[in-house]
């Protein structure tokens, strides 16, 4: 079926060329993972990130975070450094504006003319944010000695690195808008897939190299079995969060026409419930690096002053302790913050007026409910009860890899498959891929990866 489904695929040529243009396009990206900043040691920066990873260190957490959107270059250097996350950033940005700035409000309710002008602002944005950002990471690299020390002192070399990095995502972003343009759709997104998917190979690495049933220290069959099985259900448990919405019924009014009656049909309104999507996590993850940043800081100056004793010392190092990745003071904080942005997204981007406001427009209501407020307080429980069980599942998933990785000894190369952000864009960039394939492939009358076909 699979197969069949695959060669129908390559079948039709328009969905075919959209395919390779897409698959093209990704190569581009991953050849410029490759090509590295002019006078940055890299040996020198591969062994000290990693050393960092080891330690645990500052600049190793926050290493991991940006590598999932970086495809690891930022640890690298290269062109590509610093990913996709600047446009990310300033579209979300944006995106949060639009609910306070009646300018913004006014630009999108345009429609496409309006939203061509938000866009054109959000890359001036992802620019600004560019330069901000390569200024800060050469900066860091120039002070820690991994910069040639004849680069380093260049003002050349610093106009030309920055426009390097800045260059490098806005290509990015171009290669994001061809892919909707001329490919699958959905650009962006799947750049980001593509670039966590590199850490695939390294994960299956690791695992082979600490897998051996004959040495007690390393991982047997069971403990082998248990973690596939683990992600297994990980991943079923993100597909189901997903996809997994709440379907309000909607009954479409009756009014007549001469002698002829309209309307009177049944349909749904999908609530989904995980709302804000992977948005918590992100959010809840860019923020819980700041305080074990701050405590190790603060904890650093206190060794470096020799006071090493005392309330003041004793205090920020129990912090510093308990507030490291996997730790669980750390969980319970973690957890609380995407609960908090899970509401939070669904306060800025769910409105229940005004969908009230568009069903009584279009002449439909809620069985039971007079249109208007009473069926906006009904949406906005309803919401409301679906996000707490939607976050719920979102803090099971964006947990386990750290209680994977520090409890249960599992490198983190491979528990950051097992959940997380990278885990939850995987799985909805592939969904929505899978889907738009379907509608193509049943469009033209071919069965689809779900088995249903058209109507001949």
């Amino acid at each position: 079926m699979l197969i069949k489904t695959i060669i129908n695929v390559f079948r039709i040529d328009e969905l075919r060329n959209k395919i390779l243009f897409t698959i093209g396009m990704l190569a581009v990206y991953r050849i410029g993972f490759w090509i590295p900043v002019p006078g940055v040691d890299q040996s020198a920066l591969t062994q000290f990130f990693q050393a960092q990873q080891a330690q645990g260190g500052a600049a190793g957490k926050v290493m991991q975070y940006v590598a999932i959107f970086s495809g690891g270059s930022f640890g690298q250097s290269t062109i590509f450094g610093l990913g996709i996350m600047p446009y990310i950033t300033a579209a979300i940005i944006f995106q949060l504006f639009q609910t306070v700035s009646p300018q913004l409000k006014k630009l999108k309710d345009e429609g496409p003319t309006g939203f061509a002008k938000i866009q054109e602002w959000t890359r001036y944005a992802t620019v600004g944010l560019c330069i901000v950002q390569a200024v800060g990471w050469l900066s860091f690299i120039t002070k820690s000695g991994l910069v040639y020390q004849q680069w380093a002192t260049n003002p050349l070399w610093w106009v030309m690195a920055i426009t390097a990095l800045t260059a490098g995502t806005v290509f990015l972003m171009w290669l994001g808008e061809q892919i909707d343009r001329f490919g699958i759709g959905n650009g962006v997104s799947l750049i980001i897939m593509a670039g966590i998917l590199t850490g695939m190979p390294n994960a299956m690495i690791s695992l082979y190299t600490g897998f051996d049933p004959s040495d007690p220290n390393k991982m047997g069959w069971m403990g082998l079995i248990v973690l596939v099985s683990l992600f297994v259900m990980v991943v079923a448990g993100s597909v189901l969060l997903t996809v997994a919405q709440r379907r309000i019924p909607v009954q479409q009014a009756k009014h007549s026409r001469g002698k002829r009656v309209f309307g009177g049909q049944k349909s749904y309104l999908p609530l989904r419930v995980n709302h804000g999507g992977v948005m918590p996590i992100i959010f809840a993850s860019s923020l819980m690096i700041f305080p074990s940043v701050v405590f190790s800081y603060l904890v650093d100056m206190a060794q470096g002053a020799g006071n090493n004793q005392g309330f003041y010392f004793d205090t920020i190092n129990w912090l510093n302790t308990n507030f490291q990745t996997g730790e669980f003071p750390y969980l319970v904080l973690y957890i609380i913050m995407v609960y908090f942005f899970s509401y939070f997204w669904i306060t800025v981007q769910f409105n229940p007026e005004e969908m009230s406001k568009q069903l009584r427009d279009h002449g439909s209501f809620i069985p039971g409910l007079r249109p208007g407020p009473r069926t906006a307080e009904y949406l906005e429980a309803v919401m409301e009860r679906i996000t707490y069980v939607g976050a719920a599942f979102l803090s099971v998933i964006a947990v386990l890899p750290m209680v994977a990785s520090s409890k249960l000894g599992i490198d983190f190369a491979v528990a950051q498959f097992l959940g997380g952000t990278g885990l939850l864009i995987v799985v909805s960039v592939a969904l929505d891929f899978l889907q738009r394939v379907e509608a193509n492939l049943l469009m033209r009358n071919y069965e689809g990866f779900l088995g249903n076909s058209a109507d001949n």
